[in-house]
């Protein structure tokens, strides 16, 4: 069997297992509960697994291991900046979003952010989150498109705009049939192939270098351009803001509807002990094999023209034929399922979200199920077109959608599971400030190591903003 018809029996395989996953949640998808959250009823596994993969895939797969490959040693503060994140979603997050969420009867992020549903400002906040939720995902799901594209275009030969088109329907069609369950179990099965694939690669380009001490030594020959610093040869201020930079992504994790959601859907306290040990196991493996993939590539391959491939380039240099078009075959169904759960969380703020903001008092949820549909397929077109006709690198494209979102919603969400109770104006000004000062430093400032003032200075300003109307602890 050759690579090419690996690739595609497993591609197929797999494609058709996500399709039956749909089929079947649709038997457990009855209402808008069952369709966001799951009823509630989310085992630690698929917590686990699901809330990991979405918050990574072809960012960590792709660009974890490119950013490696490109800056050598100093790319290993991508290790704390991300397992940082875990930590404190799954230690400090989790276990009061869960309970906070259910004591108001909340559905998504943005419906808890905005606190008492007969306030007068609390369809603002809602229409402004909708509003950042939409914006931000049309680049974070272009970017999963993109690299599924790229893979696909390569392994078959195929145009690369007619490779999306084709992960873009698989991915829309198991989401449409069965919502929430449908992403989660998908994310399970493809938090569980990432894993295999950042423990086995690595291993397999580590043993191609010749072990660690083969390793340093193929680093330092190139130490003329910085690979063996852990400031990258940037000097002591470009490189201490490099590190905060760096650093500050994991400070993001607390903003991102699509993981935190998962919190919310949990089961129990038992499921949620357990899956945080999971995840956090789950997160040293593949941040620590990715960081190591891409250290090993930049020894065994001197000059990949996109380091975004050194995954691609070692699973089809090292290993045979029928095995490494299984595993990219895998890794690619995996990247172009991550789509999915920011499909729904979009679905939920035009649909759920937005017609909660016109019911000033709580009530009976919405049973929009054939709009939050729609909203699925309008945000996959708009996103399909952004990866074919305007593409850009996936590690800056996600990072931006990343921190847009956590500059937002993270510093009102920390202090109201912290205990206060914060002024829904100051909410409705923390969400614009961290947002729209991430959209400003992205787009009119020069890139900068570790892009440290993106990162940083509008979630330092939101946090700032949403403590300054703090009233005191929730009675």
């Amino acid at each position: 069997m050759s690579r090419a018809q690996a690739i595609l029996l497993t591609l197929v395989g797999y494609n058709v297992a996500l399709v039956a996953i749909g089929v079947w949640a649709t038997r457990r998808t009855h209402d808008t509960s069952d369709f966001f959250l799951g009823g509630r009823r989310l085992g630690a596994w698929v917590a686990a697994l699901s809330a990991s993969a979405s918050s990574s895939s072809a960012w960590t797969l792709l660009g974890v291991s490119g950013a490696a490959y490109a800056w050598g040693v100093s790319a290993l503060w991508l290790f704390p900046a991300t397992v940082s994140g875990f930590l404190i979603n799954w230690l400090w997050v989790a276990p009061r979003l869960m309970r906070q969420s259910r004591e108001d009867d909340s559905l998504t992020l943005t419906v808890f952010l905005a606190g008492d549903r007969d306030d007068p400002m609390a369809p603002a906040i809602i229409r402004l989150s909708s509003v950042v939720i939409l914006f931000s995902f049309l680049f974070y799901v272009a970017a999963q498109f993109q690299a599924a594209g790229h893979a696909f275009a390569s392994s078959f030969a195929l145009d690369e705009r007619t490779a999306i088109a084709i992960g873009v329907a698989v991915i829309v069609l198991y989401t449409l049939l069965g919502g929430f369950w449908a992403v989660s179990v998908t994310d399970t099965l493809q938090g569980l192939l990432m894993a295999g694939a950042a423990i086995g690669l690595p291993l397999v380009a580590l043993a191609g270098v010749g072990g660690f001490g083969e390793l340093a030594e193929g680093l330092a020959r190139a130490s003329e351009t910085g690979e063996t610093s852990l400031l990258g040869g940037r000097g002591l201020v470009l490189g201490i803001a490099f590190v905060l930079g760096t650093l500050g992504i994991g400070l993001g994790y607390p903003g991102q509807p699509h993981v935190v959601n998962r919190f919310m859907a949990l089961r129990d306290p038992k499921a949620l002990a357990t899956g945080r040990v999971v995840a956090i196991l789950w997160a040293v493996a593949v941040y620590a094999g990715m960081l190591l993939l891409g250290l090993c590539g930049r020894v065994l391959f001197a000059e990949i023209p996109d380091g975004e491939q050194v995954f691609f380039e070692t699973a089809s240099s090292m290993l045979p034929p029928v095995v490494a078009g299984v595993m990219i075959a895998a890794v690619l169904s995996a990247i172009m399922s991550t789509a999915d759960s920011q499909l729904l969380v979009a679905a939920s703020s035009v649909s759920y979200d937005l017609e909660r903001a016109s019911r000033r008092a709580a009530g009976p949820a919405p049973r929009g199920l054939r709009r939050s549909r729609l909203v699925v397929l309008l945000v996959s077109l708009v996103a399909m077109l952004l990866a074919m006709f305007a593409p850009a690198a996936i590690f800056s494209r996600v990072l931006f959608a990343w921190h847009a979102l956590g500059s937002a919603f993270g510093p009102p969400l920390v202090l109201r599971l912290a205990g206060f109770r914060i002024d829904p104006r100051a909410v409705f000004a923390a969400i614009a400030t961290g947002f729209g000062l991430t959209v400003l430093l992205h787009g009119f400032t020069p890139d900068a190591p570790g892009d440290a003032a993106e990162r940083l200075v509008p979630l330092a300003l939101a946090f700032a903003v949403a403590w300054a109307g703090r009233r005191g602890p929730s009675p």
